[in-house]
Parts: C-alpha cells; sequence; structure tokens
C-alpha cells in the first residue's frame, strides 16, 4: 500500500476536519481541533479530581490523625498523612508508564482511574490511622495523569502548540489546590472530614465514566501496530518511531526497565530531575508548615487556614498565565530565526529566570513566619512561591516533553520519581528544623540549597543540546 510522502506515518481519510466520524483517526496530531481540545479538557478534569483528593486533607490532617489515634495528635503522623500520596506516586508510575507505552494511554488510563476510586473509598472507610495512610498511598500508586497528562499533549499537539496545551492541564490542579483546602475546611467544621472523602470518590467516578467513553488512544506507536501496512512500508523512514513500534511488541520486562534505562542514560534529565524536584517538594513544605503557621502565629481558624491556601493558587494562575502568553511564543520565535527545527532548549528562558529568583522567596517566606510580619507579606510570599514554581515546572514538563518524544512517558516517570520521594521525605525534615533554628534560618538552608542547585537550567539551556547527543532516546535524528 502506498503512503502519502506528507503523511508518512499514518493516514487520514478524505472528510470534512469537524466530522470526525469520518476519519481515520490514526493520526492524533490531525485530528480536528475541537476534539484534540476536548481531551485536553478531559485530562484536566482528571488533574483537578487528583489534586482536589490529595490537597483536601491538608488543613485538616491534625484533624484526621487525632479522630483516628484515640484524640492523641501526632505531628510526624500528619506531615506522613499529606505525604505518603508523594511515595505513592513515585511507585505507581515504574507500571503505568511502561504499560502505556506497551498497551496504549487508553488501557491504562482506564485500569488506573479505577484503582484510583477504590484507593479512595477505601480512605472513607478507615477506622484506623495506619489503614488511613496505606489508603492514600495507593491511592498516590494510581495516579496516572501526572505522568500522562503531558505524554498525551505531546501525542495530540505538534511541538509549536504544546505550550498552551501544557499550561491549560496544569491549570486544572491548581483549581483543586485552591478549592480542595477551602472546601475542606469549611466542610471538616460542620460534618466532619470523612465527607471530603465522598466528595473526592464522586468526582473521581464522573471522571472515570467520562474517560471510558469519550477517550481514544492517542499514542502513536500502539496505533502503529494496528497498522501493519503503514510500519513495512518502505517508504517510512521516521526509523525512531518504527524501532519504537518494535520495542513495543517485546517483552513487558523491557518496557518496566525503560524509564530507569532512560534516566541513567540522559545526564541533562538526571540534573534537571533533581531540581525540579527540590522546587516542586516546596508545594508540600509550604502545605504542611502554612496550616501550624497561620494557627499558632496568627490565629487562623481552620476554615481560614484553607481560604488562605488560594493565595497559592492564585500565584499559580499567574504563572500559567505567563507560561501561556511566553512559551510558545519564545519557541516559535527561535523558529523564525532558524531554517532547522527549533532545539528543545529554546523551552527553558522561563525556567531559568524562576531558578535564580526562587531562593529569595523562600527566604522571605521563612522570615515572614519568625518574625511574624503582617499577613499580606506572608500572603505575597506564598503567591510568589506559586508564580515561581510554575515558571520552573512547566518550561521542564514541555521540555521533557519535546527532548524524549515517544518515550516522554518513561522520561516523566524518572521526574516524577525523583520528586515524588523528596517530596515524601524532605517535607519530614523540616519539622525537626524549624525546632531547632527557627523558621527564619530553616528556610534559609532549604534556600541556600536552591541557589546550589538554580544553576541548572542555565546549564542546559546552554550545554544541553550537546549533552542530549549522548543518549540514544533524546539524540537528533
Amino acid at each position: 500500500m502506498a503512503v502519502d510522502e506528507r503523511q508518512p506515518l499514518l493516514r487520514i481519510a478524505d472528510a470534512p476536519a469537524d466530522d470526525l466520524s469520518d476519519v481515520d483517526v490514526e493520526l492524533p496530531e490531525q485530528w480536528p481541533s475541537s476534539y484534540r481540545w476536548s481531551i485536553v479538557a478531559l485530562v484536566a478534569f482528571q488533574a483537578f479530581t487528583v489534586t482536589f483528593t490529595c490537597i483536601s486533607v491538608v488543613p485538616v490532617a491534625g484533624t484526621i490523625v487525632s479522630d483516628l489515634n484515640g484524640g492523641h495528635d501526632n505531628p510526624s503522623g500528619s506531615v506522613l498523612l499529606v505525604t505518603i500520596w508523594e511515595l505513592g506516586e513515585a511507585a505507581g508510575p515504574l507500571l503505568i508508564a511502561p504499560l502505556s507505552e506497551l498497551y496504549g494511554r487508553y488501557p491504562v488510563f482506564n485500569v488506573a482511574n479505577v484503582l484510583f476510586i477504590c484507593g479512595i473509598a477505601m480512605s472513607a472507610w478507615s477506622r484506623s490511622l495506619n489503614l488511613f495512610i496505606f489508603a492514600r498511598f495507593l491511592t498516590g500508586c494510581a495516579v496516572a495523569s501526572n505522568v500522562l497528562n503531558p505524554a498525551i499533549i505531546g501525542d495530540i499537539f505538534p511541538a509549536e502548540q504544546r505550550g498552551s496545551a501544557m499550561s491549560v492541564v496544569m491549570l486544572a490542579p491548581l483549581l483543586g489546590g485552591a478549592i480542595g483546602p477551602a472546601v475542606a475546611g469549611a466542610i471538616a467544621q460542620s460534618v466532619g472530614w470523612r465527607k471530603i472523602m465522598w466528595m473526592a470518590l464522586g468526582l473521581s467516578i464522573v471522571c472515570e465514566v467520562a474517560f471510558l467513553t469519550l477517550f481514544r488512544e492517542t499514542y502513536k506507536v500502539v496505533l502503529l501496530k494496528r497498522n501493519k501496512e503503514v510500519v513495512d512500508s518502505q517508504e517510512n523512514d521516521d526509523s525512531r518511531v518504527i524501532k519504537a513500534v518494535h520495542e513495543a511488541e517485546s517483552a513487558l520486562w523491557v518496557s518496566i526497565v525503560r524509564p530507569a534505562s532512560v534516566l541513567s542514560g540522559s545526564v541533562v534529565l538526571q540534573i534537571l530531575s533533581l531540581y525540579g524536584s527540590l522546587v516542586f517538594t516546596f508545594f508540600y513544605i509550604m502545605s504542611t508548615t502554612l496550616p501550624d503557621i497561620l494557627s499558632n502565629k496568627y490565629g487562623f481558624s481552620p476554615s481560614l487556614v484553607g481560604t488562605t491556601f488560594l493565595s497559592f493558587s492564585i500565584g499559580s494562575i499567574f504563572g500559567v498565565a505567563v507560561c501561556n502568553t511566553l512559551l510558545d511564543r519564545i519557541y516559535k520565535k527561535a523558529q523564525n530565526s532558524e531554517a532547522a527545527k527549533p532545539a528543545p532548549e529554546c523551552r527553558l528562558p522561563l525556567m531559568v529566570f524562576g531558578a535564580f529568583a526562587f531562593p529569595l522567596v523562600v527566604a522571605l517566606y521563612g522570615w515572614t513566619a519568625q518574625l511574624v510580619l503582617p499577613v499580606p507579606i506572608m500572603l505575597l510570599s506564598i503567591v510568589l512561591l506559586g508564580v515561581l514554581m510554575m515558571l520552573t515546572i512547566l518550561p521542564m514538563m514541555a521540555y521533557v516533553v519535546d527532548a524524549f518524544h515517544l518515550y516522554s512517558a518513561s522520561a516523566m516517570t524518572a521526574v516524577l520519581i525523583t520528586r515524588c520521594l523528596m517530596g515524601t521525605f524532605l517535607p519530614l525534615v523540616t519539622v525537626p528544623l524549624k525546632e531547632a533554628i527557627g523558621y527564619g534560618w530553616g528556610f534559609t538552608v532549604l534556600a541556600a540549597a536552591c541557589a546550589v542547585l538554580g544553576p541548572v537550567p542555565l546549564v542546559v539551556w546552554r550545554y544541553g543540546e550537546r549533552w542530549r547527543q549522548r543518549s540514544a532516546y533524546t539524540k537528533d535524528e
């Protein structure tokens, strides 16, 4: 069968662009724009649900621990109740990413969503602290959105449009992170914390029904496996895609170990995942320290503590808006100024700026709490944390998708594992740190760690293209 040179990978039938039923939907980047953006909305809804479920327990963690622990407080247990989710998210992608590259995004996402629902139900019915923490760990294991959402964006959008789509997907969890604590604080004071779990369960069920009925396969390699004529065609000269197709037909073990192979074979991914993990962990550090600061130093009620988390989401939304405006614009400007396709490193200028400003804001947050400065200054520090975190994380995600392309799910798994492990244990260190030297000097130490790793994005921007050639997963064809 002859293959059109303009579409060397897959066929698409002659049909009206808006009529999806008449289209051979085996080329996701050529699906109707309205349908691709509906997929963005769907994965954004899932991201909202995940974040709502994760963060809604933050302002009431102490209440949950006391209720399940016979009325006894347990500060370390409260922190672990929040951060154990991250440990689950470090374990889950070890299977989620390779299975999605072997069997496709659709079946893996739906199975993970069902397990996610079971984990939430277990949390709602828990009668002991240990069982609740275990249920939170299992729920974290079943989160597929963190590793697959960026990969799906890479599946269905060309490089010059991914920044905007990625920004929209990142906006949803920020709303979940804002609404979750605010709703949880109010509900916990009136009808109890278990109602929060039941609300999260309802959201997750609605989300899975939508995924089951509306989502369809986006991974090009799996679609190619169904079209052997194209795979075997001599006119198909995309060797990287064909190699991935043959790898997708190999043993499961090969796919499972791929994230480790991708990470070990890429210096760029190693240092970016280390730095990105450190920055993202401050969301959990802020989440576990802010309730104590606002309650004990500023005298806030639980409902007001939950509402205060809106300031972080406001800052994050502003950061997403900046990325949405500038990320693709910077990339397209590089495309217009060069004959060749811009390198993935063109995604990093915003990350460079965020990296050098972030340590200052971390120190500001700590000293504001230490000196009990006016509430507006505390809120400003939280807003700035949200802004700079997005200016760091979003460009890094876009870079990973662009650089690793077909293996972006495995690469994101490597990033997530590093991030989740740091997000689980580093917040536990902040408790003895602030008790030993106070919030001011404690966060100054953390700011110094950020400053030491701050040049990483600049170094990758400058030398990343050369270093990528040493990895089989990112080497330019």
